[in-house]
């Protein structure tokens, strides 16, 4: 039985390979590609974003080699990024029910 972290790694090549290769390059995401992974991968983070260029943004932030691909380095990259977003959000949230509960609230 793989660990949790073994089974998030196979989770993530698992859901890049889901998507990429219907367009182009199989071992890459095409915009449309990275587009209907974020939209059904990712929902809440998109909703809560109000940039209508947000997939536009990504696409060109993750696309290092600017060849309008992104392989799985790049798309790795991303994931990593959003983590740590999401940490230092809960670490955050923690610090401040930490204080309120100080103050007596």
């Amino acid at each position: 039985m793989p660990s949790k972290l073994e089974g998030a790694m196979d989770a993530l090549i698992t859901v890049f390979h889901n998507y990429s290769g219907s367009e182009g390059d199989k071992y890459k995401l095409s915009k449309g590609e990275l587009k209907e992974l974020l939209n059904s991968e990712l929902t809440d983070f998109l909703t809560s974003q109000k940039d209508p260029m947000l997939v536009e943004k990504i696409m060109n932030d993750l696309d290092s080699n600017k060849d309008n691909e992104v392989d799985f380095n790049e798309f790795v990259v991303l994931v990593a990024a959003l983590t740590v977003a999401c940490n230092d959000f809960f670490q955050e949230q923690q610090k401040k029910k930490g204080k309120d509960e100080k103050k007596g609230k």
